[in-house]
């Protein structure tokens, strides 16, 4: 999944049926709702504000974003930790490569 393509899930498509059904107000459907970042009634005049322009973000917005609870310092250990993981595991991937390109007759 990536922000240009999204695979939609069994349940992605049951959300949007059922607030599909809810937002026309359908018999056991439930009752709409706006939801940040994924549905929201817009009005006609809030439209005529953004010059008609129906690009979702400017209406829907965006999720509320979960709180980091995580102290500073701890949080910076386990990263600065995490990165240097990935350093030395870049370093081997980068040896093995050029002990690749060698055998192959390309090495420097």
């Amino acid at each position: 999944m990536t922000r240009v393509l999204r695979e939609l899930t069994d349940e992605d498509v049951a959300k949007i049926v059922g607030t599909y059904h809810a937002w026309r107000g359908d018999p056991g459907a439930g009752t709409y709702e706006d939801i940040p970042g994924f549905c929201k009634v817009a009005a006609k005049k809030e439209l005529r504000n953004h010059g008609y322009v129906l690009t979702p973000g400017r209406y829907v917005g965006v999720e509320a974003a979960e709180e980091d609870t995580e102290p500073f310092d701890e949080k910076m250990k386990r990263l600065t930790a995490q990165w240097r993981e990935q350093q030395a595991e870049t370093a081997k991937l980068d040896a093995a490569i050029a002990a690749n390109l060698e055998e192959l007759g390309f090495g420097s």
